[in-house]
């Protein structure tokens, strides 16, 4: 009966959500959906987003991470997970500032302390094609979708956007947490119009330099905080001329300030939390299913 090798692990958070960090850059050692998924469902390693560290790709960059959801899926970008391994990075090696590559492309880090990491999570892109959507709108900033009756909606005209992975913003001018995200998520994100699903978020601005937001997550549900959700809203208000090039984003987990550079590159700065560092234990792998 062939066994997995135990698998270390480090546990944290960025504003509540939950991230586990697995380093496999020494090599021997591969993950199975099987194993994926048991270490979602264990309490002990549950995650909203697992960050997978694997060898270098091209040279210069820390590491080429793997993104997975707690479903299983993989994500191409993940805000607050990468701020979670660019600490642990700058903690292994003494260095404030180093590259990593995912399957958006490469991502800077620049770390002052704990409480302020900064992530270049690169250019947003608008184009309908780009997001992607199954049909063509020529207006991202407010694409024709809804919630609720035709004649009354709820929520309708959101914004969309690829920040790494897709977004759809739904625009409130009442307080989020009125709104019954965990019901209407699922759909959303599983919509036609979004061939590759989607993440959606009900945003409110409440001032040129602050919005607050709820995130249904694909592939994960509600979550505390999402750091590309941050992302794809701000610079969404920021595109509808909402809100000034540089805003606070406040999520149920906390709060994270989002800058739209003159150089199109949207920075994202917030803190994380270590929460425990593990070993699994050697599990068959017939009984977890591989």
């Amino acid at each position: 009966m062939t066994a997995h090798a135990p698998l270390r692990y480090v546990k944290m958070n960025g504003l509540g959500n939950e991230i586990l960090a697995v380093d496999l850059r020494a090599g021997g050692r591969t993950l199975s959906a099987s194993e994926i998924k048991a270490l979602a469902e264990n309490p002990t390693t549950a995650f909203d987003q697992m960050m997978v560290l694997l060898p270098p790709r091209t040279p210069g960059t820390a590491a080429f991470v793997q993104i997975f959801n707690t479903d299983g899926s993989e994500s191409a970008a993940c805000g607050n997970g990468t701020r979670c391994i660019g600490w642990l990075e700058a903690e292994r090696t003494g260095q404030s500032a180093m590259r990593f590559e995912t399957r958006s492309g490469m991502v800077a880090v620049s770390i002052a302390d704990i409480s302020a990491i900064t992530v270049d999570m690169g250019e947003p892109r608008f184009g309908w094609a780009d997001i992607p959507l199954s049909e063509p709108f020529h207006d991202t900033r407010a694409i024709e979708l809804q919630i609720g009756p035709i004649d009354r909606p709820i929520l309708h005209s959101p914004s969309v956007v690829n920040v790494g992975n897709p977004h759809v913003v739904f625009w409130a001018d009442k307080p989020v947490e009125t709104y019954d995200l965990g019901r209407f998520g699922p759909m959303i994100e599983n919509h036609p119009l979004f061939p590759e699903r989607t993440n959606v978020t009900v945003a409110q601005v409440t001032s040129r330099t602050a919005i607050k937001i709820r995130t249904w997550e694909r592939g994960t549900g509600l979550t505390r905080a999402c750091g590309t959700a941050a992302c794809a809203t701000a610079v969404s208000a920021m595109r509808k001329r909402l809100t000034d090039r540089k805003v606070t984003v406040t999520l149920p987990g906390g709060d994270l300030v989002i800058e739209w550079t003159a150089e199109n590159r949207i920075l994202m700065t917030g803190p994380v939390e270590i929460e425990h560092a593990g070993e699994t234990g050697a599990t068959s792998a017939a009984a977890a299913g591989a």
